[in-house]
């Protein structure tokens, strides 16, 4: 079975950083696209990074551009989230999911929190 298991989230001050783990089983992260998603309260979840497979092409979207960047440690497969200059707009709860074998996300973790004031 596949699992996703995501650590790192905290409470911090604006302007902090904070780096989320994910730590994935049951599938092999270099193969499959791995994204972090996050969901503020009472808001929609959205699409934040995604890490490709092959050369690690990333992205992230415009909310967090030059601030977060995703990376991934296949010989530990773990992807990371690194977050700086955090403000309290970031503040939500952290997922991380990855596509395997669909053209969607569709294996999730379980999700870590952040707070920033």
């Amino acid at each position: 079975d596949v699992q996703l298991v995501e650590s790192g989230g905290d409470s911090v001050q604006a302007g902090g950083s904070l780096r989320l783990s994910c730590a994935a089983s049951g599938v092999t992260i270099s193969r499959y696209c791995m994204g972090w998603f996050r969901q503020p309260p009472g808001k929609a979840r959205e699409g934040i990074a995604t890490i490709f497979t092959g050369g690690g092409n990333t992205y992230c979207a415009d909310s967090v551009k030059g601030r977060f960047t995703i990376s991934r440690d296949n010989a530990k497969n773990t992807v990371y989230l690194q977050m700086n200059s955090l403000v309290s707009e970031d503040t939500a709860l952290y997922y991380c999911a990855t596509s395997v074998l669909s053209g969607a996300f569709n294996y999730w973790g379980q999700g870590t929190q952040v707070t920033v004031s």
